[in-house]
């Protein structure tokens, strides 16, 4: 039995066992025939893998940097320090949060499908390219051709989540929007399995350019499916259209300035914004700091470390399900709620974190905090950005939400990149102090900003 395979045993066991429980609830309905739930199932997996295996192509930089720092120039220093990789990483993620500005209006326009498409096809040209510079091994220019080439995959990259939720708000009522929100998280956590464990395999088989040259691969094929099957809307497909119950506004569209100022002024819309804002500098410090965390203190060896991609996996999926079932079924479609509860487990385990620093229990700790953390994503960024952003403007509410997410992970990248210690330093857990303790202020903002929208609905619900 293939490596790959065996490790990935234990998610596809999970996605079972999650499948059974989800069938066997109540069904909610508004509805649905049983042929168009099967279309609709046809729709969203293939964009589902598009967007998860633009994932892998996102983080699989996190996945080489190891391999550049153990890489040498001519004059015997490494090709990529913390410092280099937190100036790329800024780049990219400043140019991911700022690229919404244009691509979420622009996603409204195409249709999420033709949007989908783009993203994925230069998402796919760009890993190519990183893949031709890193077999090339361009030393003497490397941080600063990876930057910019990194800078374009995120942009192209950027089209992924507004596309994602753009084509998928008119086959979800708003009441079964949970239900998306925990698919979102299990398409998330995914992407990441796919990048951490599967790219690591590769880097520990293969030279480290196949972990771009790979998800270029599985890119293309994605982007085949898509095009098949996936279409916009119910009616594209041959199904009715449907009133979903979101903050979709009758008579012509609006212009893109109109649209903008329209979000910018939302209290909700804007409240979630700076929420994902929090949201995007708690995810990247786990996700970009723990491995680098344990490689400078020896602990390489640990279960954490060793299977950090398939924990992250499993950790997503059950935060996603988790957010999306409590969403629909306890709190009555509202996602306020759910991001509240999350943030307060977030906040606990962010100072748990300064208390098992060093020790055995901090792994553990860092897997919990990554289940809430992708479920308040899930909830808001691909739920709740349906629910008041409406149909037609869905993308620019995406963009908006997902520009902050992205404009926190700069913030968390320019942060850590220089207050995290270097060389000697880093092999002292003491020094390290700083990266749990960052995190506290953030998630105790992000849990005071859920509270506010604890009631928040769209209208036809509030109504209702």
């Amino acid at each position: 039995m293939p490596q790959w395979f065996e490790e990935f045993l234990p998610i596809l066991g999970l996605l079972i066992v999650i499948a059974f429980v989800l069938f066997r609830l109540p069904r909610v309905e508004v509805g649905h025939t049983d042929a168009y739930r099967r279309r609709r199932v046809m729709n969203w997996l293939p964009v589902g893998l598009l967007y998860a295996f633009l994932y892998m192509g996102r983080y699989n930089l996190t996945v080489a940097k190891g391999v550049f720092e153990d890489m040498t120039d001519a004059a015997g220093a490494s090709l990529m320090t913390n410092a280099d990789f937190g100036t790329i990483f800024a780049i990219g993620t400043g140019v991911y949060g700022t690229a919404f500005v244009i691509n979420g209006p622009l996603t409204d326009r195409l249709g999420g499908r033709t949007a989908l498409l783009i993203g994925g096809a230069g998402a796919a040209i760009a890993n190519l390219a990183m893949g031709l510079v890193a077999y090339w091994q361009v030393a003497d220019n490397l941080i600063v051709v990876l930057s910019v080439l990194y800078a374009v995959n995120m942009y192209f990259q950027s089209f992924g989540a507004v596309s994602i939720v753009k084509i998928n708000a008119p086959w979800f009522h708003v009441r079964e929007r949970g239900v998306f929100g925990a698919i979102f998280g299990i398409l998330i956590s995914l992407g990441i399995y796919f990048a951490f464990d599967i790219g690591g395999m590769i880097v520990k088989a293969l030279p480290v350019q196949w972990v771009f040259f790979v998800p270029a691969g599985m890119l293309c094929l994605a982007w085949i499916a898509v095009t098949i099957l996936a279409r916009n809307t119910p009616g594209e497909a041959g199904h009715p259209d449907f009133d979903t119950a979101d903050d979709t506004e009758d008579g012509p569209r609006l212009k893109t300035r109109e649209v903008f100022a329209k979000m910018l002024t939302n209290p909700i819309i804007m409240t979630i914004a700076s929420i994902e804002f929090c949201s995007g500098f708690l995810r990247q410090a786990i996700m970009q700091w723990y491995r680098t965390y344990a490689k400078s203190i020896g602990e390489t060896g640990s279960f954490v470390y060793e299977n950090w991609g398939m924990l992250l996996c499993c950790a997503g999926i059950l935060g996603g399900v988790f957010a999306g079932v409590i969403s629909d079924r306890v709190f009555e479609s509202r996602r306020g709620p759910v991001a509240a509860v999350l943030y307060g487990a977030m906040l606990v385990g962010a100072v748990v974190m300064t208390a098992v620093l060093g020790g055995p229990l901090l792994g553990a700790t860092i897997v919990l905090m990554s289940l809430c953390i992708i479920g308040v994503h899930g909830m808001l960024s691909g739920t709740a950005s349906m629910d008041f952003g409406g149909r037609k403007n869905t993308g620019t509410a995406v963009g908006i939400i997902d520009g902050f997410v992205y404009a926190g992970t700069a913030v968390m990248a320019g942060v850590y990149g220089a207050v995290l210690p270097e060389g000697e330093a880093a092999a002292d857990v003491g020094n390290w102090i700083l990266w749990p303790v960052l995190m506290i202020p953030v998630a105790l903002l992000g849990l005071i900003l859920a509270r506010r929208v604890w009631n928040a609905a769209p209208k036809k619900v509030a109504k209702a």
